[in-house]
């Protein structure tokens, strides 16, 4: 790996000769732009505006333009003038736990290697340090122009520096989250939870690009003459799904994929079609419905009704009966009580 960078650390009174190496590189496939009739090579050249002519990379440098318009000529010699410290030094400012750095300050990373053989004790105590105490070194550089701010942190037996954004670079999150009042119940919190344990940890190094290396096959394809391999067609879904059946069927699936699903989880796969919630319906559309309380209430009303009568009447017709027995009775005694009127016999000769 080719160094970058030159320099020292100051750690406090302690200097570390060191080398700034990149600590990534791109995979990526990058593409020419060319001619469409005829497959020409398109390249940007550079004019001078003055002289009208082109110029190679040597001829060029820096400048500053002013608000009047004019430049000022602005050269490397100048830069390495500039009155800062950390010119050509790595100044460790402070030590902090890592958890207390955002990870949206992260930008480029570098690996530190040790400047020669009298760096190797310092650079040694330093790693050590931070390994023993758990916490990052916050440093500030300048590199390719500008100040910056930097993490150093031990990875493995090495010392790497995290190019981090100044706190006033980092914009914050207005306006990002819905403005919608959302409720989540604790069921659906639990099926989260469930899909979350279920898909579990993964080793970061199996994991790669594969749209590259889709791009490779087409490259490779379109080189050979053949027809490029199509792309799969995507799942087509509702906008408006049920998000109850969503969490349960990717639960299933991660447990199948994972070689943990049963006969259990087969059955609740099928239960967990993901589904379009219904339409509401207009409340003037859809008639008003009697609760089976109501119902129950108003024929029990009815039935006691009915049977009230019904005792009425029955109530009627025993008194009615027992007036006629009475009278009847009456009628019975009067005539026993009365003397019975008798005969004359009439004598005979």
């Amino acid at each position: 790996m080719r160094s970058i960078w030159n320099g020292a650390i100051s750690f406090g009174l302690v200097s570390i000769p060191i080398k700034l190496v990149n600590a990534t590189e791109s995979h990526s496939i990058s593409f020419r732009q060319i001619h469409l009739e005829d497959g020409g090579r398109i390249r940007y050249r550079k004019f001078c505006e003055l002289e009208d002519k082109e110029v190679t990379s040597a001829e060029i440098g820096k400048g500053y333009e002013d608000a009047d318009g004019s430049i000022i000529p602005i050269t490397d010699e100048d830069l390495s003038h500039l009155p800062l410290p950390t010119a050509k030094t790595i100044e460790i400012v402070a030590f902090v736990p890592a958890d207390r750095i955002d990870p949206l300050q992260m930008d480029a990373s570098y690996y530190l290697a040790a400047g020669g053989a009298p760096a190797a004790k310092p650079y040694t105590l330093l790693r050590e340090a931070l390994k023993r105490s758990n916490k990052v070194a916050i440093a500030k550089y300048a590199l390719r122009g500008r100040e910056r701010l930097g993490m150093l942190r031990v990875v493995d037996n090495a010392i790497a520096m995290h190019g981090l954004l100044w706190p006033d670079e980092v914009r914050a999150p207005e306006g990002v989250a819905p403005d919608t009042k959302v409720t989540v119940n604790d069921k659906e919190l639990d099926l989260a939870d469930a899909l979350m344990d279920t898909l579990g940890e993964i080793d970061l190094d199996e994991l790669h690009d594969e749209y590259r290396e889709a791009l490779e096959e087409v490259v490779a394809a379109k080189a050979a003459g053949e027809t490029p391999p199509e792309a799969p067609e995507p799942a087509k879904g509702g906008k408006v799904l049920d998000l109850m059946a969503a969490l349960e069927k990717s639960v299933s699936a991660a447990k199948k994929s994972r070689g943990e699903e049963g006969e259990e989880g087969g059955e609740a796969e099928a239960e967990a079609e993901v589904r379009r919630l219904p339409a509401r319906k207009s409340a003037r559309a859809t008639p008003k419905q009697t609760t089976g309380k109501k119902s129950t209430a108003t024929a029990t009303a009815r039935a006691t009704g009915k049977k009230t009568a019904a005792k009425k009447t029955t109530a009627s017709a025993k008194k009615s009966t027992s007036k006629s027995t009475q009278a009847s009775k009456k009628t019975t005694a009067k005539k026993s009580t009365q003397p019975k009127k008798t005969t004359p016999r009439k004598r005979t000769a």
